[in-house]
């Protein structure tokens, strides 16, 4: 029993400063976006975490998916209850530690498991035929090919496997009980693991504790395993789902972010009177961003807690009319670019010039096909806002480089001679009607 203790602590430990120190590379990539303070309603905040991300308030808009990714979300949390256990078992050299404590009530608490565990695998089944049988199509648009579809597929293959090694590990059990092995305690019934022993109680006592330890084994690790694989994956927006929605913007969806550094600038050119700019901001060294070093930690968090359902490409009014801009692409291309920087970083100790930039990822035509409608504001289940990257990218093209259409340029001429985007002067611009 000591050496499996021994090596269980030994893959405990290794798994868990291997995570570590990936959570620690990825804290110092968000850290690379420029300071944004934030404020506002503690209260509303919260509130916001416990409706979006723990309550999944925005998924039950449509209720079959959300149902099943209901399960498997549960399965997530509730079962890994159970992981506790497994872990202080591993450590101490026990079996089902918690039974003594819990006595009668345990057997409920596995059955419950249980049960969730059947309600995951149908559900990650379901998922699977939706994404590789039905091709829905949210799951089959241009940016989820390679590895955003295989990671997806990867993760509800690996969810079924693990459930899989749960009820399998806790029939051979149960088959165990019935024969009175030593070492293997009465618990009381399984709901689901119960019956199914029945079928494996002709095998011998040593077929069922290799069974039995091997599915132990096979789960943990796989648990392990999942834990670092979670970075590598779009599914680590399980952990920044909750800081991501906690820390988003409480502002109305119709109030576009001002640039309170030139509002005094824009005053005067539109004859209005001067005024300071109400945050004691100055001028900025420049406009809008041109690399995820120009963007927020904010905006780097979110490109980190893109679920990649595709909510927001769904609901994006220019995608649907065939247009190139698919806001859930904005954020994957974000949080690639940010990858690559922190590789840069890992190579070289500090960054060095790659000649490269975020709009080597986004192109000028999806940037200026937005509408700035915030339908993928309002869809995303996590509070995640492709468009604020969108207007910091397009404010770069417009202030900086000087890259707008020629018909954007007659606007802006507009709105600067004229105080409007139309080409007659105040006084002038019932003179259009004449010609109705």
């Amino acid at each position: 029993m000591l050496l499996a203790q021994i090596l269980f602590v030994a893959l405990l430990v290794t798994a868990i400063t291997r995570f570590s120190r990936m959570v620690r590379k990825i804290r110092r990539n968000i850290l690379l976006g420029r300071d944004e303070r934030i404020s506002g309603d503690r209260w509303q905040r919260w509130k916001n975490v416990l409706l979006l991300a723990f309550g999944q308030k925005k998924m039950f808009r449509n209720w079959i998916p959300a149902v099943l990714h209901l399960f498997v979300y549960l399965g997530f949390i509730i079962i890994n209850i159970e992981i506790v256990e497994i872990i202080l078992d591993g450590v101490l050299g026990t079996h089902r530690l918690f039974l003594p404590y819990l006595k009668g009530v345990y057997p409920v608490f596995i059955s419950a498991f249980e049960v969730l565990a059947v309600l995951v695998i149908v559900a990650c089944a379901v998922f699977l035929i939706r994404r590789n049988i039905l091709h829905v199509k949210r799951f089959t648009q241009p940016e989820m090919t390679r590895w955003p579809r295989q990671d997806a597929n990867n993760i509800l293959i690996f969810e079924i496997i693990l459930m899989l090694l749960f009820l399998t590990m806790n029939t051979s059990d149960q088959a165990l009980q019935m024969h009175h092995a030593p070492h293997y305690v009465h618990t009381g019934r399984f709901l689901i693991s119960y019956p199914l022993a029945q079928e494996f109680s002709h095998l011998s006592n040593g077929s069922l504790v290799a069974l039995e330890r091997g599915a132990w084994w096979l789960h943990i690790a796989g648990v392990l395993f999942f834990l670092n694989y979670l970075p590598y994956s779009k599914h680590f927006h399980i952990l920044l789902a909750f800081p991501n929605t906690y820390y988003a913007s409480l502002d109305p969806k119709s109030r576009m972010p001002v640039m309170e550094s030139i509002v005094p600038e824009v005053r005067n050119m539109l004859g209005l009177p001067e005024e300071a700019a109400s945050d004691g901001s100055s001028m900025p060294a420049h406009f809008g961003a041109r690399d995820v070093f120009d963007l927020s930690w904010r905006h780097l968090l979110a490109a980190y807690s893109c679920t990649e359902c595709g909510r927001c490409t769904a609901a994006c009014p220019a995608n649907l009319t065939g247009k190139k801009l698919s806001p859930r692409k904005i954020m994957m291309d974000t949080r690639d670019r940010l990858e690559e920087v922190g590789r840069n970083i890992d190579q070289h100790g500090q960054f060095v010039d790659d000649g490269k930039s975020l709009l080597n990822y986004i192109s000028e035509e999806e940037l200026r096909a937005c509408t700035t409608c915030q339908a993928c504001v309002e869809e995303c289940p996590v509070s995640i806002s492709p468009l604020a990257i969108i207007l910091e990218l397009r404010r770069y093209l417009v202030m900086e480089a000087a890259q707008t259409p020629q018909d954007w340029n007659a606007m802006f001429t507009s709105i600067e001679n004229n105080g409007a985007p139309w080409a007659f002067p105040p006084d002038q611009r019932d003179q259009w009607t004449a010609s109705l």
